[in-house]
């Protein structure tokens, strides 16, 4: 058995053993009895109730937004060859933001499942205009044009968001709790959006070999039977569908998508191949830990996941950025 497939083993299990404390550890903690009760034979008691209506659709929650990110930040990343690059530099997270405010205003309030449309919505859009525009120069999208269109696409929404809340009380609210991310409210959504995950998946995973060319330089891609166009329009939607899920079940969850791809270049290596999947598994994992660490930290309350992953994010990318000169990408 390779190394490689070792650590994708060992990820898997830490996957396996997240989800089981998880289901585990909530307001209180619940004992091996009631988790095998309600996993087993379930009959509407209270902790059966608990850990099948509102640890499991969290926990199910944490998993695809988390590995979506993972995937994602891996593959922008890539992609723009920078290695602070994150979903949110495409304008997803403000778009979505916009497309919900922009509602809100007009309408009030709104239940949850409309606003993950309404992300959903922000996102994609946000997103498709970034990588038309940055199709523009001829060359299939490159790196900096990216980056440029990108940060100039979410300062525009960004202002566009601020300029609404500052008129209307509502849109301020449901802003308010939404920017924080999420796990509690996702599930719904991830029922009818779950398709979204497998393509995206797909899309990624089919990407790599491209993107590994990519790497060695456009020249080089070319003589390997690869088109930049093709790569980075494939990369493109795998970019979008990804994102577009994670914004939508989780908000926008900072430092995931920039985190989880140094992790796994570290276990992986420079092969795309590796990285992607490595990618997922550790996205799923962390964001399903900090959920956890969430529920533990402020009982009986609870801190939201946004909040707990930039706790952890921040220290790791500063002792990152002090123990190595230059990342390759």
């Amino acid at each position: 058995m390779t190394p490689r497939i070792s650590s994708l083993l060992i990820l898997a299990a830490g996957v396996g053993a997240a989800i089981g404390i998880s289901l585990w550890i909530g307001s209180t903690t619940s004992s091996f009895a009631e988790l095998r009760h309600a996993l087993l034979a379930p009959d509407g008691q209270v902790s059966d109730i608990a850990i099948r209506e509102i640890r499991w659709p969290r926990t199910v929650t944490a998993l695809a937004a988390g590995a979506a990110l993972g995937m994602a930040g891996t593959l922008i990343q890539g992609h723009t060859r920078n290695p602070i690059a994150e979903p949110g530099l495409l304008g997803i997270n403000q778009g979505a933001a916009l497309a919900i405010v922009s509602v809100v205003a007009f309408t009030g309030p709104l239940p949850a499942w409309t606003q993950a449309l309404l992300a959903l919505g922000g996102a994609l859009a946000a997103a498709l205009l970034v990588f038309g525009i940055g199709r523009i120069d001829g060359r299939g999208g490159s790196p900096i044009t990216l980056l440029l269109v990108g940060a100039a696409v979410t300062a525009l929404c960004a202002g566009v968001v601020s300029a609404i809340v500052l008129l209307s009380e509502a849109a301020l609210e449901t802003l308010r709790f939404w920017q924080v991310g999420s796990v509690v409210q996702g599930y719904e959504s991830f029922l009818s959006l779950w398709p979204l995950l497998v393509a995206g998946t797909v899309l990624a995973l089919a990407n790599a070999r491209g993107l590994n060319a990519l790497i060695l330089g456009e020249d080089s891609a070319r003589s390997l039977g690869i088109t930049a166009l093709h790569a980075r329009s494939l990369g493109l939607a795998a970019i979008v569908a990804l994102s577009g899920l994670a914004v939508t079940l989780a908000g926008p969850i900072a430092f995931l998508g920039l985190l989880v791809p140094h992790i796994s270049r570290r276990i992986f290596g420079a092969d795309y191949r590796w990285i992607i999947p490595g990618s997922a598994l550790c996205g799923a994992l962390l964001l399903c830990v900090a959920d956890v660490l969430g529920r533990m930290l402020a009982r009986p309350g609870e801190l939201p996941v946004g909040v707990v992953i930039a706790m952890l994010g921040a220290p790791f990318f500063i002792y990152v950025a002090r123990r190595r000169k230059a990342v390759t990408v």
